[in-house]
């Protein structure tokens, strides 16, 4: 454990955002399960609400810096390419 009150602060900070990313990156795998879900059903409505709410949630995790950007990209292309396949 830190003696330096700087460094006990930071082992504070760190922890609440670990909760904090870790709540994000959980609904995150959620939304895109929902849409792999649907598109796998050949659901068309329930696939393009669900790949709303996925990127949505991708947007969001990439800005937060919860996942990287190129993570967020590859993931809604490859769901709006599988949308338009089943559309």
């Amino acid at each position: 454990m830190a003696n330096i009150a700087s460094q006990i602060k930071r082992n504070r900070q760190a922890i609440v955002r670990n909760d904090r990313n870790k709540a994000t990156r959980s609904a995150l795998k959620t939304s895109l399960k929902k849409f792999r879900t649907a598109a796998e059903a050949g659901e068309v409505d329930a696939a393009t609400a669900a790949y709303r709410d996925a990127a949505k949630s991708l947007d969001k995790a990439a800005q937060k810096g919860v996942v990287h950007a190129n993570f967020a990209a590859n993931h809604k292309s490859r769901m709006a390419k599988k949308l338009a396949s089943i559309s």
